[in-house]
């Protein structure tokens, strides 16, 4: 036999595969498997791994060196190109045969239709591809702050990230938050200046403003040929070569590299020469072993020095953290995007060389984080893993160690967007899509099996010693999860009829798996059903899913801010309940205190004085505890739960055979009693804004900020624009966006990001109050 063909079915052509003659029959079978899951609509031009008709073995396709595997994410500011750069990637790469558009809504990564009719991106998106033998699992991020939540989960999983920057811009407000997230989980970055082709484009602006705002150190690797509209391509500051791209040439993939020569390029050579002079010095300044290099060698003459040293001691420094480097480019021009690909494989991680020190525990045993959820009509949820060590395959039974139960996989996939290939097996250091997992959700710890997550914990006890004494077995084994914010905005939703009750539940379950910053409760009083999100667009994105993809039309309650309740000053209460049911007598006598806790706390502050502590059973305090909890959830004034409060518990008398249940009803009457009694506060999110505006619209837009009670705190100067940065509350910036448009032109840009929860001055809370109850 000499050769196999297997047939992918994509958009109506067919891809062929040649095997030598050494393939061996294992191969063959392990191939009839790999079934591709491709609905027509997309041109592919291959398989990962699968470079022209030469396959060198099933194993390289799907499961290349740890060393060869590259997990990165694009993170960026809204409107920075992200998508953008994500779709020049793919197409370089050979992933896909045409260039996708924002514009024109036909991108891989941004498939979702509100994704393609907006113009933005809102779900995360997985891909795999190969670049120069490497393998790139690559995950394009949202910008927009009320998706912070998909950034966050997705760099909790990898182990590098490109920062993308609109060069005409520098950083901006959502590039800081998503820096932080970076520093949090210390993924080590590259930089891309992107759109150096933009009217107002400049390298030296954005390389400052890096150096500045993220307090980080510039390692810059490129300098631009032209800014604006001169720019055609960019000088190789390492190797001191220029990279030109053929005007003649649609989609970007010719491109010149040529030396820089004194005959030909006398002061770009300069400029060239100075730049490479001062990055060796800066390596050198933070790597002791390039330094020794440096001063011994080439002290005399730093052009002596061979590039690869520079690039080992740059990739070095990168994984430390120390600095970034910074590329340049028009991801939109096709210009800059291989040497970008270039250095993800050259200076960003490998799997193996992330730290992570619980996989010392499992030698070697499987151990996956969970962490995100989609929700598939015909297959049901997709479960996307990171595996951190151990093998995943099909068929293959796991264990959740955060719900405790057991589950199969039933089918293992490469992610490709919103397309995805089956295949037999997937080893450490891959990201993974899994069928079949009915109750894993994001941030869940997955093992191979109860027996071997114990076997781990004694390991971790044995090896970690006194420093984890204090923790559960199973606390010690969860893989740090991902922390969901607070919502700042709630509304009501009702479905068109009584009947359509369950449907609406459903939907909401599965997109409260998909997303876990939405969050659904029903009011106790109208029996209504409340969802609470991250802003107006993300509470609009989720009504306007129901309808298109479980067919229901909801209605949705006016939006309303996420307040918080406090009091001003110390208050006593006591309480007895005194109830027979049956014929038991449950009798409870409750003394405690209310007041303002001495540092800011969602939850409240619970202590229990001398006398009662030394008497309090382990159940009673537990019942004690759900009550206080249970009372703090809505306070007296809005039903808004209570914060920054302590409560001090003086007296509890107990008659034998009280339950527990009613401990926890007079505990809570008595905190609602003092409560009442207090002086309150109400408490309201104040969110951090920053308006880009031309200087011909700056009046207009502080006139009405003024009118908004909002907080100037600067106002920047950005090129040709204007930064105003301050504070407004939450309540006040409802539907901001349309009177920005309007007064401006459709000329400004704002970003939003919660800052914290502020007092309400007693005018803005009696008019409040006035207005919820009806009386203005």
């Amino acid at each position: 036999m000499s050769s196999l063909r297997i047939f992918v079915v994509n958009h109506k052509n067919i891809c062929s595969l040649h095997i030598n003659n050494t393939c061996c029959y294992k191969i063959r079978a392990s191939l009839k498997r790999l079934k591709p899951h491709v609905p027509l609509g997309r041109n592919y031009s291959s398989l990962p791994g699968l470079i022209g008709n030469d396959i060198k073995s099933l194993h390289s396709i799907i499961n290349p060196p740890v060393a060869k595997i590259r997990n990165i994410g694009i993170m960026a500011h809204i409107d920075a190109g992200k998508t953008t750069t994500t779709e020049r990637i793919l197409y370089y790469s050979g992933y896909t045969r045409s260039l996708g558009d924002v514009d024109d809504g036909d991108t891989v990564t941004d498939f979702m239709a509100q994704e393609r009719e907006r113009g933005i991106t809102i779900q995360s998106a997985a891909v795999t591809f190969d670049w120069k033998g490497y393998r790139i699992n690559l995950i394009d991020t949202p910008g927009h702050v009320d998706f912070t939540l998909e950034v966050e989960r997705c760099l909790r999983v990898l182990d590098g990230a490109v920062a993308v920057f609109d060069a005409s811009a520098g950083v901006e407000a959502q590039t800081l938050t998503v820096w932080r997230q970076a520093d949090k989980h210390k993924i080590p970055r590259i930089c891309f200046l992107n759109k150096m082709d933009k009217i107002g484009a400049s390298f030296n602006y954005a390389v400052e403003s890096i150096r500045e705002k993220l307090k980080a150190k510039p390692l810059l690797l490129q300098l631009p040929i032209g800014e604006a509209k001169t720019f055609k391509g960019v000088v190789d500051v390492v190797c001191k070569e220029k990279l030109i791209w053929s005007p003649k040439s649609d989609d970007g993939k010719d491109f010149e590299r040529k030396p820089l020569l004194e005959m030909s390029d006398p002061k770009l050579l300069k400029e060239t020469t100075e730049a490479r002079n001062a990055l060796i010095e800066q390596v050198a300044d933070l790597d002791d072993e390039f330094a020794d290099l440096v001063l011994g060698k080439f002290s005399e003459n730093f052009d002596l020095l061979p590039a690869e040293k520079l690039q080992t001691a740059i990739r070095r420094v990168t994984l430390a953290q120390t600095a970034v480097p910074v590329l340049c480019g028009s991801a939109l021009k096709n210009k800059g995007v291989q040497p970008l690909l270039d250095a993800i494989t050259m200076y960003l991680p490998s799997p193996e060389e992330r730290n992570y020190e619980f996989l010392q525990w499992y030698k070697g045993d499987l151990c996956a984080l969970a962490f995100k959820v989609l929700h598939d009509r015909q297959r049901g949820p997709l479960v996307f893993m990171r595996i951190y060590s151990g093998m995943i395959k099909p068929q293959l039974a796991v264990h959740n160690i955060n719900g405790n139960c057991t589950e199969r996989i039933s089918r293992l996939l490469l992610p490709f967007a919103d397309q995805h290939i089956e295949i037999p097996s997937l080893t450490a250091g891959n990201i993974a899509l899994t069928v079949g997992l009915k109750h894993t959700s994001t941030g869940d710890t997955i093992v191979s099996s109860k027996s071997s997550a114990l076997a781990a914990a004694r390991r971790a006890e044995r090896e970690g010693g006194k420093k984890h004494s204090q923790n559960s077995e199973a606390e010690r084994l969860l893989l740090a999860g991902v922390e969901i914010p607070e919502p700042v905005f709630f509304c009501t939703i009702e479905p068109p009829s009584v009947a359509k009750q369950p449907d609406l539940d459903h939907a909401l379950k599965c997109l409260q798996r998909e997303d876990p910053s939405l969050k659904v409760k029903l009011d106790p009083d109208s029996g209504q059903t409340v969802l609470c999100g991250m802003g107006e667009l993300h509470i609009e994105i989720i009504h306007d899913r129901i309808k298109r993809e479980y067919g229901l039309e909801t209605y949705l309650g006016p939006l309303q801010v996420a307040y918080r309740e406090t009091i001003l000053n110390s208050v006593r209460a006591t309480d007895t309940l005194d109830r027979t049911l049956g014929d038991r007598r449950h009798l409870v006598t409750v003394d405690l205190e209310a007041k303002p806790a001495e540092t800011s706390s969602l939850l409240p502050v619970i202590k229990f004085a001398e006398s009662v502590r030394e008497d309090l059973s382990q159940a009673s305090r537990e019942a004690v505890e759900n009550g206080i909890h249970s009372a703090c959830v809505q306070g007296p004034l809005l039903g808004s739960p209570v914060q920054d409060v302590a409560i001090t518990l003086h007296s509890l008398v107990i008659h034998p055979g009280t339950s527990a249940a009613m401990i926890s009803a007079c505990v809570s009457r008595c905190i609602q009693k003092a409560l009442k009694k207090a002086d309150k506060q109400i408490l309201e999110p104040l969110m951090n804004l920053e308006v880009t505006v031309t200087r011909d619209y700056l009046s207009p837009v502080l006139a009405d900020l003024a009118q908004r009670r909002g907080n100037i705190q600067e106002i920047q100067t950005r090129q040709d624009n204007k930064v105003v940065i301050g504070f407004v509350p939450l309540a006040e910036i409802m539907g901001y966006s349309t009177v920005l448009r309007t007064l401006t032109s459709g000329s400004a840009t704002f970003a939003l990001e919660l800052s914290n929860y502020q007092a309400m001055n007693p005018q803005d809370q009696s008019t409040l109050l006035g207005r919820r109850r009806g009386l203005s």
